[in-house]
């Protein structure tokens, strides 16, 4: 059996129990120990079940229970890795929104980490245009880093790996972001495992601060990396104190893009590698576009169903007031589920981050995963029947009545103002 990730002093635990309670993952229990103390029973801990929270150690009045520390064994030259660097997505020639938006977070956590940090990006292609870097340097790049090949033409998950997988070990980046896009969820990963480090996915959340390594005692600069957990019902922050680089994927619209006034193209270094790349081992054989396939994230009105609307037929008021308002439909969860909306309109942790410039909402209640998809929002209008629905403590104003009423009544408004 393996051993726990806990210690419990058999000479010091009464049998209170209040470990056994403490534990959210059921990994303590009560056992019969005649003579041990006055209730004759001791905790004992499951390995396999114990997830080393330290959530027993705080809990017992006794300090009958402490952790244990296996040797840790991190990456060797940890403090020769500085820069923060953005994986600068491109296809056909246009960088990734996405890019820009980490870029303008990279640039707050270079000014968090100081002592000479470096905000670089990355990016790969093939026959790239000096267009593309100009751009980079203008967001925000102090550096970007050119990896400008045949093999990098279009995207393979192999290729790219060893690309940046290469630049990482040459170049030594302390943080390495990148979009939670179909092409950053493919490959990153592979990266992180690839240099030996860890990756925290769908971050909503980035920081840089001065934190105690637990296992050493030291004191380091480290990423505070915060996501969504446990269905959306808590947030974690991650860290990575013991391996380099630090690793995170952050999806679109969670941070704001913002261009640096005062950047001139040209203005930042541009270093080009020439690598040795692994031959990629797929070809694109073509592409086809989804006919059906629906934009959300872009649009700067978004009119958003749920439940309370009852059944499909009526997201059809929806589109009405979308084509008015010169939005697009979107729809929570339940209304997907409940087959009244395709996924590809979904907002939420399950479905897309979104950041219109007005956000309208009906019959929408606000569970967390969805109040997640919505952050970036600048405006939120609500309108529920209930009201205490939590999507009132979001929305800059909310309508507490019936969204089968609300929606005509806005379409009939805006039809007889267009008439005018």
């Amino acid at each position: 059996m393996a051993e726990a990730p806990i210690v419990i002093d058999r000479a010091k635990c009464t049998g209170c129990g209040k470990c056994v309670k403490g534990c959210g993952f059921g990994a303590l229990s009560l056992a019969d120990a005649p003579g041990a103390n006055k209730l004759g029973r001791v905790a004992v801990v499951d390995p396999a079940a114990c997830r080393a929270c330290s959530a027993c150690v705080k809990a017992c009045p006794f300090k009958a229970i402490s952790e244990t520390h296996a040797p840790v064994v991190g990456t060797a030259d940890i403090a020769l890795y500085r820069d923060v660097w953005v994986f600068a997505e491109q296809t056909d020639g246009k960088i990734a929104d996405v890019a820009f938006e980490l870029l303008a977070k990279g640039r707050e956590l270079k000014q968090q980490r100081g002592d000479g940090c470096r905000l670089a990006a990355v990016l790969l292609g093939a026959d790239l245009d000096a267009a593309l870097t100009d751009a980079l340097v203008r967001g925000g790049a102090d550096v970007v880093y050119v990896v400008d090949d045949p093999k990098l033409a279009h995207y393979e998950a192999n290729a790219y790996v060893d690309a940046v997988a290469q630049l990482v070990v040459k170049h030594k980046p302390e943080v390495v972001l990148a979009g939670a896009t179909a092409i950053g969820r493919a490959f990153f990963a592979r990266v992180a495992v690839k240099v030996r480090t860890g990756l925290t996915a769908d971050c909503t959340a980035l920081k840089i601060e001065e934190t105690e390594n637990k296992a050493t005692g030291a004191k380091q600069m480290l990423l505070h990396q915060t996501r969504p957990a446990f269905g959306g019902n808590i947030m974690a922050t991650i860290m990575t104190p013991n391996h380099r680089p630090q690793m995170a994927t952050v999806r679109p619209k969670v941070f704001k893009r913002a261009l640096d006034p005062n950047a001139a193209p040209g203005a930042g270094e541009i270093v080009r590698e020439a690598l040795a790349l692994i031959a990629p081992k797929t070809r694109l054989a073509g592409v086809t576009r989804d006919p059906n396939a629906v934009d959300i994230v872009s649009p700067q009105v978004l009119v958003a169903g749920g439940r309370g609307l009852k059944k499909a037929e009526n997201f059809k008021l929806l589109a009405r007031l979308a084509e008015l308002l010169g939005g697009e439909v979107a729809a929570s969860r339940a209304a997907v589920d409940a087959g009244w909306a395709p996924a590809s309109r979904q907002v939420g942790q399950t479905g897309k981050t979104v950041a219109p410039k007005l956000y309208l909402c009906f019959g929408i209640s606000g569970a967390i995963q969805h109040l997640e998809g919505i952050r970036g929002a600048d405006k939120i209008v609500a309108v529920n029947s209930d009201p205490n629905a939590p999507i009132f403590g979001v929305a800059d104003y909310g309508v507490v009545g019936d969204a089968l009423e609300v929606i005509p009544a806005l379409i009939r408004a805006l039809e007889t103002a267009n008439v005018v």
